[in-house]
């Protein structure tokens, strides 16, 4: 009995499939041309040539001599590819695809040449990624929705060269419609982090639609503040909780970190805000003597450290910390390690739009839990009159 070797059997199938695959496109564009001439060029002495050979690149290989059929006038095009196209989009996708996850040009370059044998240099890489750039322009001046409940606030710093290598902030905003999504409505790279450059930010969005928002949460940079509640006045504002424990921890002594640490978890985690008081009152008498600095920055802090108990108990989780923008920028971090440094501000724009528009899809239709209650929503309507019923009017 004769055996086929698993290599073998591959290349034979893999030629069944090209094969197959030729077949097909051919007798498309046969019918193609058809009926161009049946109902194009009936009136215009037109006819057919025959064909040309060329190779053309797909999932499944190179063929080598597909055959195009072409007209005397040379008018007819087939809707399959462009006339100098030499391969299916797939290839350019994959190539987006492995650019967003952190290869760089040179490293996507070399994979393609090893896995089809193609040249690629990396400024043809570059250039293939450089047709998302349009898109970007775009998404960043799409329309926003009129209302987010929740708007994150967080920046991440990216390695740009210029003349030379440095750290550069990416402003990055995340929102919670009133549907209860959450969505990235935009990101803005370049400089080091400021209140001024937020306040641009902001001025942007709500200028894109986004006119009511009910509470803002980011941590605790010197003026975003301010800037905040510039351009939204009848917003509350939530500094993160998480950023104000983190700065704490490491000013207490190893042997009270447990003790004050949990007596502090007492105040966050209280029923409500007026329990939340009457705790912290305790952890004042408590500790203030051995700790006074760190009790008063608490104390002088504290109202916009319990603004999440203002609204509704199942939506508390995802209002007092900056965590779910912070998840995300961690992610993207992860996405530009691999690159070291980006040629430019365009190269980062383009892996963080890329990568913001599969977060967008994967939290299209999921709504965060507590959101979508009945008494989450109906109070969330009331806020939301309370806020901006004057300003409509």
């Amino acid at each position: 009995m004769t055996t086929i070797s698993e290599n073998a059997y591959d290349n034979l199938l893999e030629n069944a499939v090209k094969k197959l695959l030729q077949e097909k496109l051919e007798l498309l564009m046969r019918e193609e041309i058809k009926n161009y001439m049946l109902n194009e060029q009936q009136d215009q002495r037109n006819s057919r040539n025959g064909h040309y050979k060329r190779t053309f690149q797909t999932r499944y290989g190179t063929i080598n001599e597909l055959q195009v059929p072409r007209d005397r006038k040379g008018t007819f095009q087939t809707r399959l590819f462009q006339p100098y196209q030499r391969r299916e989009g797939w290839l350019e996708e994959a190539i987006i695809y492995m650019y967003k996850g952190g290869m760089s040009t040179r490293e996507v370059a070399k994979f393609i040449e090893s896995m089809f044998g193609t040249q690629y240099s990396p400024t043809t890489i570059s250039n293939i990624t450089q047709t998302v750039m349009e898109d970007i322009e775009q998404w960043q001046k799409r329309p926003l929705e009129k209302r987010y409940s929740v708007i994150y606030l967080d920046g991440l710093y990216v390695k740009l060269k210029r003349n030379t290598v440095s750290s550069e902030a990416v402003y990055l905003v995340m929102g919670i419609d009133e549907k209860g999504i959450r969505q990235i409505l935009g990101f803005y790279v370049g400089g080091q982090e400021s209140s001024n450059v937020w306040k641009e930010v902001l001025i942007d969005l709500k200028n894109r639609g986004a006119t009511e928002v009910l509470v803002g949460v980011f941590d605790g940079l010197p003026g975003l503040e301010e800037a905040f509640r510039a351009v939204y006045p009848q917003a509350d504002v939530q500094h993160c909780i998480v950023h104000k424990v983190r700065s704490t921890f490491p000013k207490i002594r190893v042997n009270d970190k447990t003790e004050f640490l949990e007596d502090l978890k007492g105040v966050y985690t209280a029923f409500d805000g007026d329990v939340a008081l009457a705790v912290f009152d305790g952890f004042k008498a408590k500790w203030s003597k051995q700790y006074p600095k760190e009790v008063k920055s608490w104390e002088e802090q504290l109202p916009t450290l319990l603004t999440f108990y203002k609204f509704p108990a199942l939506t508390r989780p995802a209002i007092y910390t900056s965590n779910p923008i912070e998840r995300t920028n961690k992610e993207l971090r992860k996405r530009l390690k691999p690159m070291n440094s980006l040629t430019n501000i365009e190269a980062a724009e383009k892996i963080i739009y890329l990568q913001s528009l599969d977060y967008n899809e994967k939290w299209c239709g999921r709504a965060i839990r507590g959101f979508v209650d009945p008494d989450t929503k109906a109070a969330f309507e009331k806020m939301y009159t309370e806020k901006y019923s004057r300003q409509r009017t």
